[in-house]
């Protein structure tokens, strides 16, 4: 039980020593993950309102048989 105990102590003081020696992040690569996401996400709002327009289409549809 100690050793996991050490292993986990030395495991999470190396990632820190990690976190701490990485470069610096770029802006450019942080506006450009921010519209890639803004992309995905405007991409899946069309596709949820064409989705919910069509439902209403068929069930005017239906309803007008």
């Amino acid at each position: 039980m100690s050793k996991q105990l050490k292993f986990n102590n030395y495991s999470n003081i190396n990632r820190e020593v990690n976190f701490l020696n990485k470069d610096k992040v770029k802006l450019t690569d942080l506006l450009e993950r921010l519209n890639e996401e803004k992309k995905k996400e405007r991409n899946s709002n069309i596709a949820l309102s064409v989705a919910a327009v069509s439902a209403v289409t068929v069930f005017g549809i239906i309803l007008s048989l």
